[in-house]
């Protein structure tokens, strides 16, 4: 099966936290939620919670802890369940520890809100009218 993974790096704003984390790595400790209110703020915009509101969210009982597993076995389980928690290097994203209680929740409908995504697969038919069009053009 050949599907098309959402990217947590092309949400609104994770891409600037990634970055700010990249140039401070500090940045991505779970203490810089503290002192920095935009990591929560761009928590609360796409999953409808933060990282606080979601440690104390009640877990089902058949809860499995994937949340505190070490981040390359969350980057396997993320993956399989359709999320790329990745760079464009495919390493892990320095800030995924910020948002991957939010995303395990929402992903499995626990709390929260997933963020929407566009499917972009295929193209609708004003582009292929488009296409047809420039193909046209070139011919003359």
């Amino acid at each position: 099966m050949n599907r098309k993974l959402s990217r947590l790096i092309d949400l609104p704003g994770v891409d600037a936290l990634e970055l700010r984390a990249l140039m401070k790595p500090a940045y991505a400790e779970p203490a810089a939620r503290e002192s920095d209110p935009e990591i929560d703020a761009c928590s609360l915009a796409l999953f409808g919670l933060t990282a606080d509101q979601a440690e104390a969210t009640p877990r089902p009982a058949d809860w499995d802890g994937i949340e505190l597993r070490p981040v390359a076995d969350q980057v396997a389980a993320f993956e399989a369940a359709g999320w790329d928690v990745t760079d464009n290097k495919r390493r892990p994203l320095r800030v995924l520890n910020h948002f991957s209680q939010q995303l395990w929740l929402t992903i499995r409908g626990v709390a929260g809100v997933l963020p929407f995504q566009p499917d972009h697969d295929q193209p609708t038919d004003w582009a292929k009218a488009l296409a047809g069009d420039a193909k046209k053009f070139r011919r003359r």
